[in-house]
This record gives C-alpha cells, structure tokens and sequence, in this order.
C-alpha cells in the first residue's frame, strides 16, 4: 500500500453503478485520491481488491449473495491492515456496532453531503474511526455492557437476518425486502421464519410489532 505521501488509491464496491460513478467523481475531485477499480457483489470484489491493494476499500451492506458485512469480515481475514469505510442506505445507529465489530473502521449514510464523504475518507486514511458522534456514544454504551438489556436477543441474529429484521421494522414486505437485498422473496420468508425462532415471536405480527419497536428505539437512543 502507498505510503502517506503519495497517492491514496480507493476500491469501491456497491450493487448501482450511477452510484459507484457518483462516489468516484466525488472522491477523485481530490488530487489526492484516485478510484483503482469497481465491483458490484463480494466475489468480484475479493478477486479484484487482490490485485489492485487499494489502500482503503468502501462497501455498502447491502450486496447480491453475500453481504458487504461477509466481505469486511473475509477482507480483514486477508488483509488484517486493510482499511474499509461503509457507505450504505442502512440506519448507521443499527449497523455501527456490527461494522466496527466485523472491522471496518468508519460508518457513512447515503445522502450525506459531500464533505462528510471527504471527511470520514480523510480520518480513516490517517488512523482514525468515523462515525457519527450519536453512533460512536451508542457504541461506547455497548461495549460497556450498559445496552445488553436493550438487545432482544440481537447479537444472535446472523448479518442477513438483521437487515431483514431493520426492513421489517421499517413497514417493508417480504416482496421489497427481497427487491432491497438482492434475494428471493422465498429466501426473505426463510429468514423470517429464523428471526421468529430465534426471538420468541409466536407470529408474523408480532415479529413485525418487535421489528418497528427495535427499530425506533434505536433511532431515538
């Protein structure tokens, strides 16, 4: 990887192309920073980041087949220096803790305007953690055992059954959380199924009650 004074070189890994070009233009308007390669689902990526060594990779969570969470986890396996920033559409609030926990080293939402892209790239790149001070607070809390009574049995879901489990909460059916992750709608009652298990829900209603109370709650924690 290069060295603080030459050029920074970035790998960006997201499902839309017209975003991937937005990400780009906006990154290299900085002399600094140079986008070295694209790729739309974690196996392309792993393939392509091997080659490229970019110095810090950005991926969304929400990827064909296996998650961005999947690809930081199997990144750092790899690469246990590597720097990686998550941009997604995804509540930061929900997903802080797993992303910092998996390794990545900063969290940004989509629609955050420019600055804080520049921002949150910046503090990485020169050993820093971004995140928000709302998320980074509520990390803290977690990490000192005080949320533990709060978590319904959170920390037993798998990655893909926590975004199920935050769209759920967020009103969407089975057919826009399939149509949101890239999967079957068969695949999203499959994952129901296991969220009700696993969180004592008798039912789709109340797994769905659980979900939209989850989700508020850590919105306005």
């Amino acid at each position: 990887m290069s060295s603080p004074e030459q050029e920074r070189i970035i790998f960006l890994v997201d499902d839309h192309p017209m975003m991937r070009v937005g990400l780009a233009r906006a990154i290299e308007q900085n002399p600094r920073w140079k986008v070295c390669g694209q790729a739309d689902n974690v196996v392309a990526a792993l393939t392509a980041i091997e080659a490229a060594k970019p110095d810090l990779v950005m991926t969304d969570i929400s990827l064909p087949g296996r998650s961005g969470l999947e690809l930081i986890k199997e990144l750092k396996a790899r690469y246990p220096e590597m720097l990686i920033l998550v941009f997604s559409m995804h509540d930061e609030l929900i997903y802080a803790e797993r992303v910092i926990r998996a390794g990545a080293k900063g969290y940004l939402t989509k629609g955050e305007p420019p600055e804080k892209l520049t921002q949150a790239i910046e503090t990485i790149l020169n050993g820093g953690i971004y995140l928000s001070g709302k998320a980074s607070a509520q990390l803290l809390e977690s990490l000192s055992g005080r949320k533990g009574s709060d978590q319904i049995g959170m920390e037993r879901l798998t990655d893909r059954e926590l975004e199920v489990f935050e769209l759920l909460g967020r009103g969407y059916n089975s057919e826009r959380i399939g149509e949101a992750l890239h999967i079957r709608p068969k695949t999203v009652d499959a994952h129901r199924s296991n969220l009700k298990t696993k969180l004592g829900a008798p039912d789709s209603s109340n797994l769905i009650r659980l979900a939209a109370i989850w989700v508020a709650k850590t919105e306005n924690s």
